[in-house]
């Protein structure tokens, strides 16, 4: 491995800390290699004032790092697999993923217990269309407001009595060691997690072979499967991080089981399939459940959505 690794990563507390452990990693796989966080602000930074949804396009967190690595600035870039848009450059891939945090969400609040306690006319905080949608199948009764910001600024508003409750992605919480402020987890079953939340990935020049061989030990064979199926099912959606599309793929042995969702924003039409096959088949078991949710509907609903 060379002398120095520049890793590109966003300035966020969570993405900062997610870079770090990737560079701990590296550095004790090869103690004579330096890692250096650049820190880069994305438009999805920028704009905070504004739902992510209402914003437009998809890379939010992800463009401006990826034209860094172009330009050479940055060799490699640490991303939430989750923000990462179904194509990429094509000078560029993801060539690791690194094993899965818990993909759950995760119920937050100061005063209620779950979902379940929540009193009629509570006031819950998410950024996600996804979550709210779910969220409008199990309690209507609920008033979903939009919640941005890092995580340390989404909890800051919920302990403010801003909101009765959050939802967070229980990975997040636990990466940045706030793990014992989840109230309460949801259930894949109830809240299906967004395409690929939990796992971070690597993104590389296809032709630093130096970095592509040497980041090897770094991938999580089960993880970068499951990733792929959940990856193969958003891209023949056309859906990007922040519209109503849910899927969550579990590998056991040779076998994966994925599970896909559409759903209208108001959750008045929810589309949920599983379909199971070989691990070797991933992508194509990923592709064909989207089209079996396109078919049934989905695909008028994704259309009223863009």
């Amino acid at each position: 491995m060379r002398k120095t690794i520049r890793i590109g990563t966003r300035k966020s507390m969570l993405a900062l800390t997610q870079s770090t452990m990737i560079k701990n990693m590296i550095e004790a796989e090869y103690p004579d290699c330096a890692v250096e966080l650049v820190k880069i602000l994305t438009k999805g930074d920028k704009i905070l004032d504004v739902p992510l949804a209402k914003v437009g396009g998809k890379g939010l967190f992800v463009k401006e790092i990826e034209e860094a690595m172009l330009r050479d600035e940055i060799d490699i870039a640490v991303h939430s697999m989750k923000d990462v848009p179904a194509e990429l450059p094509e000078e560029l891939f993801i060539g690791v993923v690194v094993e899965r945090e818990d993909p759950r969400d995760a119920f937050l609040s100061v005063k209620y217990k779950g979902i379940r306690d929540l009193p009629p006319g509570a006031k819950i905080g998410t950024s996600s269309l996804r979550r709210r949608s779910q969220l409008a199948l199990v309690r209507p009764d609920l008033v979903i407001e939009d919640l941005r910001g890092n995580l340390d600024t989404r909890i800051r508003k919920l302990d403010e009595g801003m909101y009765d409750a959050i939802i967070l992605a229980t990975a997040g919480l636990n990466r940045m060691g706030w793990s014992d402020r989840i109230t309460a987890f949801f259930d894949t079953a109830t809240m299906l997690p967004a395409v690929a939340q939990g796992a971070v990935g690597i993104e590389m020049r296809r032709d630093d072979r130096e970095v592509i061989d040497g980041l090897a030990f770094l991938d999580h064979r089960d993880t970068t499967v499951a990733v792929a199926c959940e990856r193969a099912f958003l891209n023949k959606l056309e859906g990007g991080c922040q519209v109503p599309i849910g899927g969550h793929a579990t590998v056991d042995g040779d076998d994966i089981r994925m599970t896909g969702l559409v759903a209208s924003v108001s959750g008045d039409r929810v589309l949920r399939e599983t379909a199971v096959g070989a691990v070797v088949d991933a992508e194509s078991i990923g592709r064909d459940l989207a089209q079996k949710i396109l078919d049934m509907g989905g695909a008028e609903i994704l259309a009223e959505v863009y």
